[in-house]
C-alpha cells in the first residue's frame, strides 16, 4: 500500500511454515472477542421495547442505558490502553473480556433500571480498550498492503456481533425473556474468553510482528514519555481530521443501531423478536459495507496514497443522500430498502480511517493512536448517539429525530476533505521522522 510510514511488507518473518496461518487463527479469535464484546452492547437494544414496558422508561432513559457503555469506552480507552502498552496487550484483552461478560451477566440479574445502569457501565468498562488494543494487536501481524481491508474487517465485526446481538437477543427474549437474552450473551462471551486465553500469547506473536516495529518497541515504545507520546499521536493535522472524521461518521450507526429495533415496532407494528431480526439485516448491512468499502479502499489508493480520503469522502456523502431522503420517505418497502442502502456506506469511512491513523503514528504507540481513534468515535459518535436521538424522540417523535442523524456524515465528509489537503505531505514528514527513529 505504502513504503511512507509503514514496515516493509516483506519484514514479516515466513521462517515458520504455520506463522501466516497462526495468523488468521489470531484474526479469528480477536475477532470473536469482538462479536461478543458487542453482542453484550447490542442485545440492549432488542429488548427496548421490553424493558420499556417493565420499568415504564422514557426513550431518554432508554437511551442513556445504550450510551452509558460507549461513555465509559470513549472516557477510559486511552489511558487503559496506555496500560496495555505497557503491561501487555494479550494480558489485557483477557482481563477486558471477563470484565464485559461478568458485566453483561449483572444485567441479566438487575431487579430495577439503576441496577442496569450500573451495570451497563461497568460493560463499558470492559469493552474500553479491546477495540484499540485487539487492532494492534492484529494489525502487527499482517502486511501494511492489507491495512484498510484488515481494520475494516476486525471493525465489521462489530456490526456483526451487533448483528447477532439483536437477531438471537430478540429471539431468546421472545421466547425466554429479556433477562435470558442477557444471560446468553455473558455465556458466550466466558467461553470466547476461554479459548483466546488458551490459544494467544505474546511469545507465539512475537515472530509474526514486522522487523522493524520490532525494533522500535525495543528502542522506545516503552520506555516513551508522555510529552512524546502525545506529539506521536497528534503530530500532523490529518491525523488529527482522521480521528474526527471516523467519529462523526459513526454517529449514523450508533443511532440507527440502538433505534431501529423501535422504529420498526412503533412505524411498522412489528413484535419484539420480529422488529429485532428486521433490525439485524440493516446491521448485516453496515457489516458488509464495512468490509467492501475498505477493500475497495485499499484497491483504489494501491498507486495513489491519498485516494483513502477520497473514498471516506465518497461514503460519507453517499450515505447522507440516501438516510437523508430515506427517514423522509412514506413507510413501506421503498423506505426500507432505501435506509438499507445508505447503512450499506454509513461506516464506509472505518477502513480507511484505520488506515490513515497507522499510516501517520508509529507502530510502537498504535495501541494508544487506535485508542485515541477509538476515544473520538465514542465521545463524537457512539456516546452521543443513542441518547441525543432519545432526547428529540421525546420531543419530535422518533421519526423527526432520526432525520437529523444524516447530517453528521456531512459533518464528516468536511473533516475528511480538509485532512486530504496535507496527507502527503504529513505522511512523508511522519516517515522521515520514523526513520531517524529507527537508526
Amino acid at each position: 500500500m505504502l513504503t511512507h510510514a509503514e514496515p516493509a511488507t516483506g519484514d514479516v518473518s515466513t521462517t515458520q511454515t504455520d506463522v501466516r496461518s497462526y495468523a488468521w487463527v489470531v484474526f479469528a479469535l480477536t475477532v470473536g472477542l469482538l462479536l461478543s464484546d458487542y453482542m453484550s452492547r447490542q442485545v440492549l437494544n432488542a429488548v427496548f421495547p421490553l424493558l420499556k414496558a417493565t420499568w415504564s422508561l422514557s426513550d431518554t432513559r432508554l437511551g442513556t442505558l445504550s450510551s452509558v457503555v460507549a461513555l465509559m469506552v470513549g472516557v477510559l480507552t486511552f489511558p487503559l490502553s496506555v496500560l496495555a502498552d505497557r503491561w501487555g496487550r494479550v494480558r489485557s484483552i483477557v482481563l477486558m473480556a471477563a470484565m464485559w461478560s461478568l458485566a453483561t451477566f449483572g444485567c441479566a440479574i438487575s431487579s430495577n433500571y439503576g441496577e442496569m445502569l450500573l451495570a451497563r457501565a461497568f460493560v463499558g468498562i470492559g469493552e474500553a480498550a479491546y477495540g484499540s488494543v485487539g487492532i494492534a494487536v492484529v494489525l502487527s501481524i499482517f502486511p501494511p498492503r492489507l491495512r484498510a481491508t484488515i481494520a475494516a474487517a476486525f471493525m465489521a465485526g462489530g456490526a456483526f456481533g451487533s448483528v447477532l446481538g439483536m437477531a438471537l437477543g430478540g429471539a431468546v427474549a421472545a421466547r425466554l425473556g429479556w433477562r435470558a437474552a442477557f444471560g446468553a450473551m455473558a455465556a458466550l462471551g466466558i467461553v470466547l474468553l476461554v479459548l483466546y486465553r488458551f490459544a494467544v500469547t505474546e511469545k507465539r506473536l512475537a515472530p509474526l510482528h514486522p522487523a522493524c516495529a520490532s525494533r522500535q518497541a525495543r528502542g522506545s515504545g516503552m520506555r516513551m514519555t508522555f510529552r512524546a507520546l502525545m506529539n506521536g499521536l497528534f503530530s500532523t493535522r490529518s491525523v488529527v481530521c482522521a480521528y474526527v472524521g471516523s467519529g462523526l461518521h459513526l454517529l449514523v450507526p450508533a443511532a440507527v443501531w440502538a433505534w431501529m429495533p423501535s422504529f420498526l415496532n412503533r412505524y411498522y407494528g412489528m413484535p419484539v423478536g420480529r422488529a429485532a431480526m428486521g433490525s439485524a439485516v440493516f446491521v448485516l448491512a453496515t457489516a458488509c459495507g464495512m468490509v467492501a468499502c475498505g477493500n475497495l479502499t485499499d484497491r483504489l489508493s494501491k498507486h495513489a496514497r491519498e485516494r483513502k480520503w477520497s473514498t471516506a469522502i465518497a461514503f460519507c456523502l453517499i450515505c447522507f443522500a440516501l438516510l437523508a431522503i430515506g427517514f423522509r420517505m412514506p413507510a413501506g418497502g421503498a423506505q426500507l430498502v432505501v435506509i438499507g442502502a445508505g447503512m450499506f456506506f454509513c461506516a464506509g469511512a472505518t477502513g480507511p480511517s484505520g488506515a490513515m491513523v497507522a499510516n501517520l503514528t508509529p507502530p510502537s504507540i498504535h495501541a494508544s493512536a487506535f485508542a485515541t481513534l477509538t476515544l473520538a468515535n465514542n465521545l463524537l459518535g457512539l456516546a452521543p448517539a443513542a441518547v441525543f436521538t432519545g432526547v428529540l424522540a421525546d420531543r419530535i417523535g422518533l421519526l423527526g429525530a432520526l432525520q437529523f442523524v444524516p447530517f453528521a456524515p456531512l459533518a464528516a465528509a468536511v473533516a475528511f476533505y480538509i485532512g486530504k489537503r496535507s496527507y502527503i505531505v504529513d505522511l512523508d514528514r511522519v516517515s522521515a521522522l520514523q526513520e531517524r527513529a529507527v537508526r
